[in-house]
């Protein structure tokens, strides 16, 4: 067996399963689930008409590297979110989604035999980062989260000559789970820290169109290098319709950028057996093709946010995210651990949120979300209203416990 295996965190799911094991929550109120980042908004019909429509295809065998019209219809959307023009043949990929593709960039670009090989993440983090670093042969380093800078890394903290050992960069714009966007200023300084040392750029952007103010719209990697005067040059951007679309079981999204890494990176996925579907191909096509469902589904999570960040926010620390589907609480205030609070929301109100510790590393002294929840507010407003309520009345509970 692969030794790199034994080196793998237990995912933080099954942390949460072990967390209420024994535990039965009270059968008065039903289950609401804040936990996991699966969209529950209704797929579009667009989407669905496109699947049915298209099952002829089932009788073929997919290209790896994907149809001409589906890198086309990416390159389309790129061009008209970020103002970016990319050569669909070369510099665009269709992928099995984010996930998939996350995970084997780093099989492909981190050269393992290197001594000393790292891969910078965020801290708190989606974990494939974590997972990517370590089964490709090289030691993660984690940048923590700022709070002070509304939860953004603290790039500059990383010395140099942890810089000077890496070979890949995971950035997650807007984050996992703060919602934290990175601006213009951050992302000329890991430029200049890529042009100096020459590690690879991986931007992890599948929470980019899910966002609450029309004049913040957030800033793209890509748009961010078209502003500074650069190219495509060590930048691979990925994202996915998953939650831009509500079709998380497609598993359809697409990685684009240096034209070098992704011919490197087709190879790798040629031999890997990663090829899209032909019906999910001819579905993304209309996907990335209309803009009305996503503005309408951003209207729903604006509604959300609106009426739930508030109510949170009257009984523990929180505000409105940059971005993303996400709250990042902190919990404190409420005398118990991250871990406590989830664990006792779960069977006095039959809540489901996630520890933030579960989502962290223990780096630099401590572990970033220690002390937070992700709460994630992905289904219907009526539902997420009633879960935040219940967190309210469990906290004045606690609070009255804790004065008498």
């Amino acid at each position: 067996m692969n030794p790199l295996l034994d080196t793998l965190q237990t995912y933080p799911f099954e942390k949460l399963r072990v967390l209420f094991a024994g535990v039965t929550p009270t059968a008065a109120l039903k289950p609401i689930s804040f936990g996991i980042g699966e969209p529950k908004h209704a797929t579009p019909a667009l989407i669905k008409d496109a699947i049915v429509g298209s099952l002829d295809g089932l009788a073929s065998y997919p290209a790896t590297a994907g149809t001409e019209a589906l890198r086309t219809a990416i390159a389309g959307w790129i061009a008209r979110r970020y103002g970016v023009t990319l050569d669909a043949a070369t510099e665009v990929l269709p992928v099995s989604g984010s996930r998939e593709a996350l995970f084997a960039l780093a099989q492909t670009v981190v050269d393992g035999s290197r001594p000393g090989a790292v891969v910078v993440c965020p801290n708190p983090f989606y974990q494939i980062y974590e997972g990517a670093a370590l089964l490709a042969g090289a030691t993660p380093y984690f940048a923590n989260s700022d709070p002070a800078r509304n939860f953004a890394c603290d790039y500059a903290a990383i010395p140099e000559d942890v810089w000077a050992r890496t070979q890949l960069l995971y950035v997650c714009s807007p984050g996992n789970p703060t919602g934290a966007v990175i601006t213009l200023d951050d992302w000329r300084e890991l430029f200049a820290l890529s042009d100096k040392y020459g590690f690879v750029i991986a931007s992890d952007e599948c929470y980019s169109e899910i966002y609450f103010d029309e004049d913040r719209v957030p800033l793209g990697s890509l748009e961010a290098a078209r502003a500074l005067g650069r190219d495509a040059t060590r930048l691979v951007v990925l994202s996915s319709l998953s939650k831009r679309s509500n079709v998380p079981g497609m598993r359809s999204g697409f990685v684009a950028g240096d034209a070098a890494i992704l011919k490197r990176f087709l190879l790798y996925r040629t031999y890997h057996g990663c090829a899209l579907s032909p019906v999910w191909q001819s579905a993304s096509v209309a996907a990335w093709g209309d803009e009305a469902h996503v503005v309408e589904n951003r209207a729903m999570y604006a509604a959300k946010f609106k009426t739930v960040t508030p109510m949170i926010a009257s009984v523990l620390d929180v505000k409105l995210p940059d971005a993303a589907f996400y709250l990042w609480v902190d919990v404190r205030r409420s005398g118990l651990s991250d871990t406590e609070f989830a664990k006792r929301l779960y069977a006095d109100y039959n809540v489901t949120v996630l520890p933030g510790s579960y989502l962290a590393r223990d780096a630099h002294g401590l572990n970033p979300g220690s002390g937070f929840v992700r709460i994630a507010l992905v289904a219907e407003v009526a539902e997420c209203t009633e879960g935040a309520q219940r967190i309210v009345d469990f906290c004045h509970g606690l609070a009255k416990a804790r004065a008498a």
